[in-house]
């Protein structure tokens, strides 16, 4: 992710949890975690493998 993407996610998390909750924005904290494709997998395979054989 891009640092605007970044941005925008944390920006849109908050105001959303905010909107559910009725707690305001300056109670939330947003972690992003990003973990290497390579250490991370779904159905057995791993995400950088998974992205290699993807076809749109």
């Amino acid at each position: 992710m891009t640092a605007e993407q970044k941005k925008q996610l944390i920006e849109r998390l908050t105001a959303t949890a905010s909107e559910i909750t009725h707690i305001p924005e300056r109670f939330f904290t947003v972690t992003i975690k990003e973990i290497p494709d390579e250490n991370f997998g779904i159905g057995g395979k791993s995400i950088d493998e998974i992205k290699r054989n993807y076809k749109p």
